[in-house]
């Protein structure tokens, strides 16, 4: 179940039930609620199937996480534009590589596509420039009117247009491609901030869908990743100096690309985030206890309670939770 607040424009003064929502009218404000006005969200978890061992790694990493703080990467929901080719749209978006980036926005399989998504999909990659034929095959969709634009332009003798094919893709999803590829080089820079500061001994992997991390499991280092934040990564922002400079440079070098070159130049109504993210948060009231679990017999069930700062996952938290941590990195 999820409680959220929200405002309607001159909205009923009144309540609302229907089968999968409860809408309960609690006043009126003199302006909209947005997400900047949210400090912290509040969780309430239940972790099934757990053996006598898993309980005791949790119940123990409940303490150290509140001793160390917890890695404050983005979690694989930011993702979902990342298919199976492991490539990042926005990454060939920003490098002009139009045809590639329309490819991997329109064709690149991925593991979580219905049958209905995986057939067009499959159209496009076995007739990948032969636009009108495509066009023929192709279901009603937004995907088919991006793909009708460059028949057309194949039909009256012209090159297909890669770039302005891009710019029709939707506002929205576009915005959700640089983010989803920012998010990537951002976790990699905490990644290789971490291990700079941490110990090998004191840490632990764990694979994301944005590449490998580590989390600390203690920090006996002198220099503890607290109160750092590092920033998003885009030509918006100055390199940083000292440290964080040299790590993000190594975060680029291994992308191949530079910092300059993380930026839209076409079209011009979508732009990556400027600012900075908390390297480290501390998960506040985080509490937990142990049942008998109803539902496997033989295992436990574990109850997590904890509040996170906005922007922060919850699916980070129950990872770091169930790490198996015997294995240094």
């Amino acid at each position: 179940m999820t409680i959220q607040h929200l405002t309607i424009h001159n909205g009923p003064r009144q309540s609302l039930r229907q089968k999968s929502i409860n809408l309960e009218y609690l006043g009126q404000v003199s302006g909209p609620f947005t997400s900047a006005m949210i400090s912290a969200n509040r969780f309430g978890l239940v972790l099934r199937d757990m053996q006598a061992d898993a309980v005791q790694r949790a119940q123990d990493a409940v303490r150290t996480v509140a001793r160390t703080g917890l890695p404050n990467y983005f979690d694989d929901q930011r993702f979902g534009s990342l298919g199976n080719s492991g490539q990042w749209i926005a990454r060939e978006w920003c490098l002009g590589n139009w045809e590639r980036a329309l490819w991997l926005a329109l064709a690149d399989p991925h593991a979580d596509d219905s049958s209905s998504e995986r057939r067009q999909k499959q159209i496009l990659r076995d007739k990948w420039g032969q636009w009108p034929e495509c066009q023929q095959m192709l279901e009603r969709s937004h995907r088919r009117s991006i793909i009708t634009y460059l028949s057309d332009k194949v039909k009256v003798g012209r090159d297909p247009d890669y770039r302005g094919a891009i710019a029709r893709i939707s506002v929205d999803l576009r915005g959700l491609y640089l983010s989803a590829w920012q998010s990537a080089l951002w976790n990699r820079l905490l990644n290789e901030y971490l291990r700079a500061k941490c110990p090998a001994e004191d840490l632990r992997s764990q694979t994301l869908a944005s590449g490998d991390v580590v989390f600390p499991v203690a920090c006996t280092g002198s220099q503890e990743p607290s109160g750092v934040e590092l920033p998003l990564p885009s030509a918006r922002i100055d390199r940083p100096e000292g440290e964080i400079g040299d790590l993000l440079d190594r975060v680029l070098t291994a992308e191949n690309i530079e910092l300059r070159q993380i930026r839209v130049k076409y079209p011009r109504d979508s732009f990556f985030s400027k600012g900075s993210r908390r390297a480290m948060i501390n998960p506040s009231n985080l509490q937990c206890s142990t049942e008998i679990d109803e539902l496997y017999p033989g295992r436990n069930k574990l109850h997590l309670s904890f509040e996170l700062p906005r922007g922060s996952y919850a699916t980070i938290l129950v990872k770091r939770l169930t790490l198996d941590d015997t294995d240094s990195c």
